[in-house]
């Protein structure tokens, strides 16, 4: 692994001789998974930041640890053997670093808003990485939290109207207060750059695995994570590339966009790459065991697992220049994005994507009012997005591919194009005729839609929509279109395949501007 990092065995070799790398059983670590090894492996990140950086080397070992605290230039290298294992504050004491990021109005979760209480962080750090083919293991990091405080909140009060600070406001509260010395994610990191993270494994990773906020230039390679809470959650960063990733999250998302108000302003999240990625939602475990279990996880909407690629909820700053490309997603949710806190959305493909078994929605967009912002917000926007290249199939014929909007703020220039759908079909005469319900102040998620009158393509309060060579079959004959169009201005219908003839194939109603080209029936 130092060769690799030093580019050949006689420079590694040299910098193992000449102090170019700290040792952490040198500093003191034990490795024996019964000391606590954080005070050593600290120690050794001070050493190396002391000579302007270096690589501090974990060998093989367990090391029970508190927070690991990544400075400048600074590369943490995981030996084969090595497991970095998160210390349970039940047992071993509340020593985890507090929470940092007290702010006048928490517009989201308490465990999105800091980083200090993570097992690994690094807080305006440059050049740092953690590399290596060993293992963070996180059996004593939480997987809840406290949830949001803001202005629409009833318990809500100013911390500033109170003449008190923001951190003496929340400490108040004995939910905000039990979480001091807690930790609930593996890898937090704020206002970074240059940041590298590669080739590690991650079990049970508590309500976060990684957690960036407000970091650019940050590269996510070859990482395999197995949990049960949010994968990877890049949040109002720039030019990030997460690629080659494999996570498996069945009671969350896998691979996850946001743009918050952690920073304290709005913060576009721009130029993502997610790239050759494959997600899942099997029990937890059961990725690194090989078993790919299923998880009986219902979630609370009923629908099932998660496990998917999102973009969303928290959506304040909006997200420009996303591409999420050659990923395979089996056994979970279906990619959903969109704008709910009044963001703007606009240049975002999704192409060459392979699902398998979708619990849901295999492609959506939505857009909605929840509006969890500061005062005045007002709706965002959703444009210029495209689906291209996906194959789906064992979709659940309840849940077609989907584009809503609100009234007030239509979907523009959504395109799906070489879109394969394979499902049951089945669909009866009383779905086909749904009226399913709108809502304009809700959340991301889209399962109060329930069953949707279409068994291809929904879409509502859109304009100019695109469908072009697109094919939805179905095993047994299904009494819905295959595209059910409302309240939709502008649309081309082209090189549709469908087990319905043009007249059947596609409906519209309080609509205007469709153009219905070419409908090939499938046999």
């Amino acid at each position: 692994m130092l060769a690799l990092l030093f580019g050949s065995p006689a420079l590694a070799q040299s910098a193992l001789a000449g102090g170019g790398v700290e040792d952490v059983r040198k500093h003191g670590a034990k490795g024996d998974g019964k000391a606590i090894d954080s005070p050593a492996i600290n120690r050794a990140i001070r050493a190396a930041a002391k000579r302007g950086g270096g690589v501090v080397l974990v060998p093989p070992g367990r090391y029970l640890s508190f927070s690991i605290r990544l400075t400048d230039n600074i590369t943490l290298a995981l030996s084969a053997g090595a497991v970095i294992e998160a210390a349970d504050p039940d047992v071993h004491g509340r020593n985890y670093d507090p929470p940092e990021n007290y702010l006048e109005e928490q517009l989201q979760d308490f465990g999105i808003t800091h980083v200090h209480n993570s097992l690994i962080y690094a807080d305006g750090a440059r050049n740092i990485a953690v590399v290596g083919p060993g293992m963070l293991h996180g059996l004593g990091i939480d997987r809840e939290g406290p949830g949001d405080r803001w202005w629409k909140r009833d318990n809500w009060e100013s911390a500033k109207a109170l003449g008190i600070s923001p951190k003496e406001y929340m400490l108040r509260d004995p939910n905000e207060a039990a979480q001091v010395g807690r930790a609930n994610k593996m890898i937090g990191l704020m206002n970074c750059r240059n940041v590298q993270l590669k080739d590690f494994t991650i079990l049970q990773a508590g309500h976060f695995g990684i957690m960036a906020h407000g970091c650019s230039n940050m590269a996510v390679d070859g990482v395999v994570i197995d949990t049960d809470r949010d994968g990877i959650d890049i949040d109002c960063c720039r030019d990030v590339r997460v690629t080659n990733c494999t996570v498996n999250a069945p009671k969350d998302d896998a691979i996850v966009l946001k743009s918050s108000y952690a920073l304290g302003r709005k913060v576009r999240c721009e130029d993502i790459l997610i790239q050759g990625c494959k997600t899942s939602g099997y029990l937890m475990g059961s990725l690194l065991d090989g078993t790919y279990r299923k998880s009986d996880y219902g979630a609370p909407d009923k629908t099932g697992v998660l496990g998917r690629i999102k973009l969303g909820t928290e959506t304040n700053g909006g997200f420009r220049n996303v591409r999420i490309s050659d990923c395979i997603c089996t056994n979970s949710r279906g990619i959903l994005i969109g704008i709910v806190d009044g963001g703007v959305m606009e240049d975002v493909v999704v192409s060459g994507i392979t699902l398998r078994d979708p619990v849901n929605h295999p492609l959506f967009v939505h857009h909605a009012a929840r509006l969890r912002a500061p005062k005045g917000t007002t709706i965002g926007a959703i444009r210029r997005v495209r689906f291209e290249d996906v194959q789906v199939s064992g979709a659940d014929p309840r849940y077609p591919c989907g584009v809503e909007g609100i009234a007030d703020g239509p979907v523009e220039d959504v395109t799906f194009r070489g879109i394969d759908v394979a499902s049951p079909g089945g669909g009866t005469t009383a779905e086909a005729a749904r009226d399913p319900e709108y809502r304009r102040e809700t959340s991301l998620e889209v399962s109060y839609l329930r069953t949707l009158p279409a068994h291809g393509l929904w879409a509502r309060h859109a304009k100019r929509l695109t469908v072009k060579d697109c094919r939805f079959s179905v095993d047994k004959a299904d009494a819905r279109p295959t595209v059910a169009l409302r309240h939709v201005q502008g649309a081309i219908i082209d090189e549709l395949a469908s087990s319905k003839p043009r007249g059947e194939a596609v409906t519209a109603k309080d609509s205007h501007g469709i153009a219905i080209v070419d409908v090939r029936v499938l046999f």
